[in-house]
């Protein structure tokens, strides 16, 4: 019995996904071990754009917070059940900005899920700011997953229209 191709999409979403995983994983990695932010913090890269630490024990943005084992846990898993069906999604779609999107999402929610497992906590490190301002801290998980709903929503509103004309 011959196993069913994965589509080029598909192959797009996987690549991807796999690609910002590991970017993920390489910078944080790199900036909390090597680089030794902690210590070094903040570190100013330009009038906008600082390195700092946050452990963030929450969801996007910092909403809801965790500080018991239990929240953290079903963070996780939710994190893990959301990829799983997005990775569905990715194998069934045929659109390569769908797909693309997509694996933007898996592969930040897989690397938020490795640093929840082994810290507790998602590292964020980039911080946006203007002035005393800060408007966000985030990691290449975070943009890659801010990226795909945004992908999403382009190929829902814009292209599933011209697909439909």
């Amino acid at each position: 019995m011959s196993r069913p191709s994965t589509s080029a999409a598909a192959r797009i979403g996987f690549g991807i996904a796999a690609l910002v995983l590991i970017l993920d994983q390489a910078t944080k990695l790199y900036t909390l071990f090597v680089y030794d932010l902690p210590v070094r913090e903040p570190v100013v890269l330009g009038p906008f754009l600082n390195l700092i630490v946050v452990w963030n024990r929450g969801i996007s943005f910092g909403m809801f917070q965790q500080h018991e084992d239990l929240g953290r846990w079903i963070l996780i898993v939710v994190s893990i059940v959301a990829a799983i069906a997005l990775t569905v999604w990715i194998r069934r779609a045929s659109g390569k900005m769908l797909a693309a999107s997509l694996g933007l999402i898996v592969g930040g929610a897989v690397g938020n899920v490795i640093d929840r497992f082994a810290y507790g906590a998602v590292f964020d490190f980039i911080q946006l700011r203007i002035g005393d301002w800060s408007w966000y801290v985030f990691n290449v998980a975070d943009a890659a997953i801010v990226a795909g709903v945004v992908g999403l929503l382009y190929d829902s509103f814009v292209l599933e229209r011209r697909r439909l004309a």
